[in-house]
């Protein structure tokens, strides 16, 4: 209280000031049209500056969320263009779909917590395992093209193939415009070019054709993008095109994935393995 007094009484002055200042600017603003629309418009001003600080901090906490539903609509949409048997129903007896509208393909969504490409032959590893349902020789996809091969798995990790392997994966290609196929490959030497092989050469082909994977496997759905062609020549060995590929997905800067599970992988191959059978006993 004593320290109050002391601070009226050597600076009454200026104090009594101070208060006539504050009362004559209020007399001038709530008296005049002029300076209460100038008030109001910078009380405008700072307010939408306030709102948009904090939308955008909402939106950036927010972001994750939306990253989540951007993954699952990603997912729903390679099960509906990947996943349905476009193979036409026979005609002359009825089948019961017990999967539910042919649904041939789904997929499980993860994301990389290791990944390599300066190596022979290159390795990922993703946030999924068994108890997410994911296999050996499951096929991996990125969100712009193929990633690798499911080759083990724990119970929340797996062990992916990359497709820059040089001796260890292969991928069954196709030239989206003519439809022809054949057999993808990486030489080793460039982590953005593969090699499509099988080619024939009076196949017409042109820089920036587009290559998807074919189908024929029971590893990846058919027509799942796999790059463009960057250059090409004719084989001197073969005969057969040599063609490169640049890849649509960099390799090196894989985050999110889908695992491909073939729900009729199983029935493929038993009746694949009934070939074998066959050849067997042929050479017996």
């Amino acid at each position: 209280m004593g320290f109050l007094m002391r601070l009226f009484s050597k600076n009454g002055l200026f104090l009594f000031f101070l208060l006539l200042q504050i009362i004559a600017l209020v007399l001038i603003f709530t008296r005049n049209s002029v300076q209460r629309s100038w008030i109001a418009g910078q009380s405008a001003a700072f307010n939408s500056w306030v709102s948009g600080y904090i939308d955008e901090g909402t939106s950036y906490l927010k972001l994750k969320q939306i990253n989540e539903q951007l993954v699952a609509q990603n997912k729903l949409l390679m099960e509906e263009v990947y996943g349905k048997d476009t193979s036409g129903k026979p005609s002359f007896r009825k089948v019961h779909d017990t999967i539910g509208g042919g649904q041939i393909y789904t997929f499980v969504d993860g994301e990389i917590v290791y990944n390599s490409i300066n190596r022979k032959d290159n390795y990922f590893t993703i946030n999924r395992g068994r108890r997410d349902g994911v296999m050996p020789k499951m096929g991996v996809i990125a969100p712009r093209g193929i990633a690798g091969i499911v080759i083990n798995t724990t119970n929340s990790y797996a062990l992916v193939q990359s497709v820059l392997s040089v001796n260890k994966i292969k991928i069954n290609a196709a030239l989206k415009n003519s439809g022809y196929f054949g057999t993808l490959t990486w030489g080793g030497e460039n982590s953005r070019l593969m090699h499509l092989a099988d080619v024939p050469k009076y196949v017409p082909i042109k820089v920036g054709d587009t290559v998807v994977t074919d189908g024929k496997s029971a590893i990846f759905p058919r027509g799942v993008m796999i790059g463009r062609v960057a250059g090409f020549e004719v084989d001197s060995k073969t005969g057969y095109w040599n063609i490169s590929v640049e890849l649509s997905e960099k390799m090196g800067t894989l985050n999110k994935i889908y695992v491909v599970k073939n729900m009729k992988k199983a029935e493929v191959q038993k009746i694949q393995d009934t070939l074998q059978a066959t050849i067997n006993r042929e050479n017996d």
